[in-house]
Parts: structure tokens; C-alpha cells; sequence
């Protein structure tokens, strides 16, 4: 298995700020508050889905209406004016349903619980298993109405790639993921597992797996542990800017 020299080395050198564009955490770095972060960071992971330039103009679709802050734009938008806000909004597999369902889901668990980290710890803390809050979180934001292509069923065996990157930005600090909550310890992150991440991983022998399943994800996430068990996945960055960047090609990552 690749060694913690050279993964410090890569992380030293390209887990730099000036890389993370084109990326949607681009857009977590427009608002001051935590409040506001935890929710656009939320919309932002959770559109990640497809071409990178897409992503990037269908994220700034959704938040540019909210202004400074989502937070209190969702608090006093009902459904209804979303529907007409977003008329017409269509992504991939995403329809204007689907995009309502999941803003008005965001919005009553504001109501319920006052943050999103709320919530998450509310599940988190009766057994600290980070996966079991994961999928509840997950089941949380499903049970309001019809989201699923913005949140897969936690009861499948999906990698949840879009939930663990939200939570990657969450969770963590450094000079590029903002660490806006600070109730959940790094030390039980998921690897986001996409594409760039698995084949990264396939070349640098953390795993052997075909599918880019939740399996998968706990077994590159366990390698990168052993590694460096307080922070498993400050590594996600750096290795996954060889797939994304234009500048960067995953040949160099040897």
C-alpha cells in the first residue's frame, strides 16, 4: 500500500485553495456564516452529480436567488414560491419537484431542529457510529417527500459519495474545507467515493474493488485510517484534483 510520505507529500502540494475551482465548494467560501455554509454546502454536494461546469452553473442557479444568506431566505419561503422561483428547473435526472422537495425538506429540519448539525448529532451521539448517522441523516432528509436523485436511499448499498462530500467540508478544516460544525470528530469521515477517488485509489493499491459501492468506500476510508487515524480523509482533495482539474491528469499521480 502507498505510504503517508507520499500522501503528505501530495497533500502538501496540492491541497492548496488556489486548486479548488472548478469544484461546488467554490460557493461554500461566498457566505460568513456557519448557518449559512451548512446549507449551501448542502445544495452545493448535493447537485454534484455529472459534468463539473454543469454542476457549477446549476449550483449558482439554486443559491444565487437566497442572496447572503439561505439560511433565512428558506425560513420565510414557503413551497409554493419556490415552485415559481424554480420554474421550469431542470438537472440531469433533477426535476423542479424533486429540487422544491429537497429545499423544503432543508427547511423543515431548520424548523425542527435549528441546523442541520443538529440533526446529524442528534444521531450521531446515542452511538457515536458515524455510518448509522449517516444513513439516518440521509433517511431524514428522504422522509419529507420524493429527493432521490438528490439523496439516495440509505438503505441500498450506496457509497452516499454526495453526503460524505458535504460532510468532508463539514467536518474538516484546513486551508480548503471550511470545518463549519464542530461536534462530529474527524476521525469517522467516509471517503466520497466518485469516480476520480476509486480509480485513484485502484492505482495507489487502497483497494481492488470494482464497485464504487459504501464497501468500497469503508475500505479505501479504513486504508487511509490506518494511516492517519485521527483525520482518515484529508487526503480526498489532493488525490481526486488529478481526475477534475484540466491542468491535472490522473497519468501523474504516481
Amino acid at each position: 500500500m502507498i505510504s503517508k510520505v507520499f500522501l503528505e507529500k501530495i497533500y502538501k502540494q496540492y491541497n492548496k485553495p488556489g486548486l479548488i475551482s472548478p469544484d461546488p465548494l467554490q460557493f461554500v467560501q461566498n457566505y460568513t456564516s456557519n448557518k449559512d455554509k451548512e446549507i449551501a454546502a448542502l445544495i452545493a454536494a448535493s447537485l454534484a452529480y455529472g459534468n463539473v461546469k454543469q454542476i457549477i452553473k446549476t449550483v449558482g442557479r439554486v443559491l444565487e436567488p437566497m442572496g447572503k444568506s439561505p439560511r433565512s431566505f428558506l425560513l420565510k419561503t414557503d413551497k409554493k414560491t419556490l415552485n415559481k422561483l424554480f420554474t421550469g428547473f431542470k438537472y440531469r435526472f433533477t426535476t423542479q419537484t424533486e429540487l422544491v422537495n429537497f429545499l423544503n425538506a432543508i427547511t423543515q429540519i431548520l424548523k425542527e431542529n435549528g441546523s442541520l448539525e443538529n440533526l446529524f448529532y442528534s444521531f450521531y451521539k446515542e452511538d457515536k457510529n458515524f455510518l448509522s448517522a449517516l444513513r439516518s441523516f440521509a433517511a431524514k432528509l428522504r422522509s419529507y417527500d420524493k429527493v432521490d436523485t438528490l439523496i439516495p436511499n440509505p438503505a441500498k448499498n450506496s457509497a452516499l459519495k454526495r453526503l460524505n462530500l458535504f460532510l468532508r467540508w463539514a467536518v474538516r478544516k484546513d486551508s480548503v474545507d471550511p470545518g463549519f460544525w464542530d461536534k462530529i470528530p474527524t476521525s469517522g469521515l467516509i471517503v466520497p467515493l466518485d469516480v476520480h477517488m476509486h480509480r485513484a485509489a485502484k492505482k495507489l493499491g487502497l483497494t481492488k474493488r470494482k464497485q464504487a459501492d459504501m464497501k468500497t468506500a469503508l475500505e479505501i476510508s479504513a486504508a487511509f485510517s490506518r494511516l492517519c487515524p485521527h483525520d482518515p480523509i484529508k487526503y480526498d482533495f489532493c488525490l481526486t484534483r488529478f481526475g477534475i482539474r484540466d491542468d491535472m491528469s490522473e497519468d501523474d499521480l504516481k
